[in-house]
């Protein structure tokens, strides 16, 4: 279209070469409409997609230029001040661009993902609600993760507050990804450590906005400068998301907005979902075969007062051999669960605020004690006199840092706040598997040190202790299995609470394990310690083969029943989390 002007002086719009010229009828009509239509066309304003096309179709602008200046804050944190996600939830559409973007910026691995997009669906049928969250790494004021290292892989930046992960100082033992309540860290089991989400730093460093921001094709994400004091005053309102878990457990920073009036049965598409969790074999065998070894040394301490010192000194070395190989043993397989073993001589760094090289520095000591508590009843035989003075002291110290790890381990689960691990479900489950197995080993070495006649005593040792051992195996053995069985009052609950997701996932998906094993607690707890009380009551004069089998088979059934039993108390553990997808 171009401009002629008429011999009058008015100006007036023609086709250019090329052009239909339109009627005179309708050019008036026309030349008002074009004008019209290019004024709100220049009003208009882009997208973020669009106007990310348009600068890179046209080149108008270098490759590396900061697109999203609107999407960070002017000016870097303050005092008492960090970096915080912002998510708007009316923009969010669920598209999964943040993901994707994430994933490609940090290279990683399929099936691996440190940004996710949940649902949260409510509402009636009449008039439904679906609302989709994208969530990451909260950088939270009190991160869980950053406490429960034992090697401090985590710290956060005291600028930006940004919670970093340190890679190279990671060594895979993956008690973070327990702690942290939004399942935030991620474990790569091919580099034996685990990664999480930085907030992109590096980019954010240089004036660039992170990966899911600058990919985000309706601006639903930013990055904002918080105030800790107001975080704080938020979660002790509440004000998060509805369905997420507690802010007050970590203090998370994001902010999620919306203009919008949620219905009050506004749930994650996932919420009534069970799905059994990692069993963590290897700290399985730990935690059951330590608690054995520390009430094996506990449950001798206590017999050893009750005997006198003739008839203790011919089961004193059978019995501090026995339970010394069971601790040995425990402490070599928790390795096992290390993603890079070699590195495991850090495990004691974090032992200012971590449970787990507490329970670490506890185990070694008890360790170096028991070693030291087996060598004097070994050569006591020969030099008795030169080393009784030091067994006693020794018993003390194996019980007393036996009975402190102990106690490191239940905290480990405690501080998560899960259910399930609760400090009454977990302090209850640990203590009785110690006394459990711990009674069945000194037990077993009691038989095993009559049976093959070590002493002139043996027949006064199994008289004095005999019937008791199994009276005390059997009350213990149903008082847990009592314990165990109380979860299932939780399948009545009206609420889908984690200790009813537990109970769920034990009589369904787990239910193969928890019949066996209550099978295993009955027959190595009960049936066994019922049939040995008669026989160790009417022994006569000694005992014979078959009783000794089984009192072997009692421990051996007890000890399998307790694995089974923690094997559920990991995988039947319900995780918190933040609000999924439908699956």
């Amino acid at each position: 279209m171009a401009t002629t002007t008429s011999e009058t002086g008015d100006v007036r719009l023609s086709p250019a070469a090329g052009e239909r010229q339109p009627s005179a009828a309708h050019s008036g009509d026309l030349a008002n409409v074009g004008i019209i239509e290019s004024l709100l066309r220049d009003q208009q304003d882009l997208t973020a997609v669009e106007r990310f096309t348009d600068l890179h179709e046209h080149g108008r602008t270098p490759s590396q230029e900061r697109f999203y200046r609107s999407l960070l804050p002017a000016t870097p944190p303050g005092p008492g001040q960090q970096y915080a996600f912002d998510v708007d939830l009316d923009r969010c559409s669920g598209c999964k661009a943040c993901v994707a973007a994430c994933h490609a910026m940090n290279g990683l691995d399929d099936g691996e993902s440190w940004r996710d997009v949940g649902l949260l669906i409510g509402g009636t049928s009449s008039l439904p609600v679906l609302q989709h969250v994208t969530t990451a790494c909260h950088h939270c004021l009190e991160p869980a993760c950053l406490s429960a290292c034992p090697v401090n892989a985590y710290e956060k930046d005291p600028v930006t507050g940004i919670v970093l992960h340190l890679d190279d100082q990671c060594f895979g033992c993956q008690y973070c990804t327990l702690a942290c309540p939004y399942d935030v860290p991620k474990y790569h089991a091919k580099k034996g450590i685990v990664r999480k989400c930085d907030m992109c730093s590096s980019r954010l460093a240089v004036g660039e906005a992170p990966a899911c921001v600058q990919s985000c094709p309706h601006e639903a994400i930013q990055i904002q400068v918080v105030d800790a004091k107001s975080i704080v005053e938020d979660a002790e309102a509440a004000v998060f998301l509805p369905a997420a878990p507690d802010p007050q457990i970590t203090l998370p920073t994001t902010t999620f907005r919306t203009k919008r009036v949620f219905p009050r049965n506004l749930l994650p598409a996932d919420y009534f979902d069970v799905t059994p969790q990692h069993p963590h074999l290897p700290l399985v065998v730990m935690l059951v075969l330590t608690q054995l070894s520390v009430g094996a040394f506990v449950a001798a301490l206590v017999l050893q007062a009750v005997l006198p010192a003739s008839t203790w000194s011919s089961l004193y070395p059978i019995h501090a051999a026995s339970a010394l190989f069971f601790g040995l043993l425990a402490l070599a397989s928790s390795t096992l669960h290390l993603g890079r073993p070699r590195y495991a001589y850090r495990a004691i760094v974090g032992i200012g605020h971590s449970w787990l090289s507490r329970e670490i520095v506890c185990f070694g000591a008890f360790a170096l004690c028991a070693v030291l508590y087996a060598a004097t009843a070994v050569v006591g035989g020969t030099w008795h006199a030169s080393f009784e003075f030091a067994s006693r002291p020794l018993a003390w110290c194996v019980a007393g840092f036996g009975i402190a790890g102990v106690f490191c381990s239940a905290m480990i689960y405690i501080v998560t706040r899960r259910d399930s691990w609760s400090a009454v479900q977990t302090g209850v489950r640990f203590a009785l598997t110690t006394a459990l197995l711990g009674v069945a080993a000194v037990w077993l070495s009691l038989l095993l040190t009559a049976w093959l006649r070590l002493s002139t005593d043996a027949a006064e040792l199994l008289r004095l202790a005999g019937p008791l051992g199994a009276q005390v195996v059997l009350v213990l053995s149903a008082a847990k299995l009592t314990w165990d069985a109380l979860v299932f009052r939780h399948l009545f609950s009206r609420r889908m609470t984690g200790m009813k997701r537990s109970a769920l996932l034990m009589s369904r998906e787990l239910s193969n394990v928890t019949l066996a094993r209550f099978a295993a607690g009955a027959l190595g707890g009960l049936a066994m310690p019922g049939l040995l009380l008669h026989r160790t009551t009417n022994v006569g004069d000694g005992l014979t083969l078959a009783t000794v089998l089984c009192a072997a088979l009692l421990v051996v059934a007890c000890t399998v029943g307790e694995l089974l039993e923690r094997y559920l108390f990991f995988a039947a553990s319900a995780a918190p989390r933040m609000p999924g997808g439908i699956r």
